[in-house]
């Protein structure tokens, strides 16, 4: 799943390669994909892109429309979601037909460009808003403080009125703190030494000053790396960074101890025993009371 990091590296290449750039086509693949309605899609044939943006793990793509109004398309790309371009023109788009949920083709002195906002798999979660106000986006208005801009102290608060919520569970809620999924998650409670299951009002300060530094360095260096990678590459190298996330059974970088796995219903997260519960394993159920 895309997260903070890999949204804001798509967000600063799409400006750097479409900003001031015309959509000459818009297509849609899949249908339940756009959640809005008006302006219809038809606002995006001759519109033009005038900057991006992020909240949380939205992609914001500001435009100005044939006659020069402003309007947003936001993008939530979900679990399986992605944006794919290549330079050409493609025959048009069959609907229902294959990955793609969202079709821009581009144009410039130099041709067309075809932007593809493709979703994987049989769960269709990806989203595509259109809209004049971005208040009009359900996702936004409910987006916690963003993880990248949640200062020491607002995090000690929002660990103090969350109780006893685990820390993992709270630090993957978006209505807390926007950006960190799954994968990021996993890295930033390693980083700082903390159980997953740690009640949130149980860190004394120093834990929290530790979860916090934890945050700011693990997202900003993995958005770092995914800015510097190629398009096509940005999810291997989210992969090639990550130190315990989908490293169940290898050693832990840090103390050599065998990195463990939680199953959950639908998801799964990685830990070290040793650096984050005292060398105890987690039961492998969500609800586990063997390590507050």
């Amino acid at each position: 799943m895309p997260e903070l990091p890999e949204v804001q590296a798509l967000s600063e290449v799409i400006a750097e390669q479409f900003a001031g750039q015309w959509i000459a086509r818009a297509e849609l693949g899949s249908l339940s994909a756009l959640k809005t309605y008006d302006p219809p899609i038809d606002v995006l044939g001759d519109a033009t892109l005038l900057g991006t943006g992020r909240r949380g793990k939205f992609l914001i793509l500001d435009f100005a429309d044939s006659g020069g109004e402003p309007f947003a398309m936001v993008v939530h790309l979900s679990r399986a979601g992605w944006i794919h371009w290549r330079a050409g023109r493609l025959a048009p788009l069959r609907p229902g037909k294959g990955p793609v949920a969202l079709r821009l083709t581009w144009r410039n002195d130099d041709g067309d460009t075809v932007l593809d906002i493709t979703e994987a798999g049989t769960q269709k979660r990806l989203a595509v808003y259109l809209v004049r106000d971005l208040d009009a986006v359900p996702g936004l208005g409910r987006l916690g403080p963003d993880a990248l801009a949640v200062s020491e102290q607002e995090l000690a608060d929002i660990l103090g009125a969350a109780g006893k919520r685990q820390l993992k569970t709270l630090l993957r809620e978006q209505g807390v703190i926007a950006g960190i999924g799954n994968a990021y998650s996993d890295e930033i409670l390693h980083a700082a030494r903390l159980s997953p299951y740690a009640p949130a009002d149980s860190l004394t300060p120093q834990q929290v000053a530790e979860l916090h530094t934890a945050i700011r360095q693990i997202l900003t260096e993995a958005a770092e790396r995914a800015r510097s990678a190629d398009l096509g590459k940005i999810k291997a190298e989210k992969r090639a960074g990550l130190r315990v996330h989908n490293r169940t059974g290898e050693p832990c970088d840090v103390c050599v101890t065998t990195i463990a796995q939680v199953r959950l219903a639908d998801s799964a997260f990685q830990y070290c025993p040793t650096c984050q519960t005292g060398g105890k394993p987690l039961a492998d159920r969500r609800m586990s009371r063997l390590l507050k």
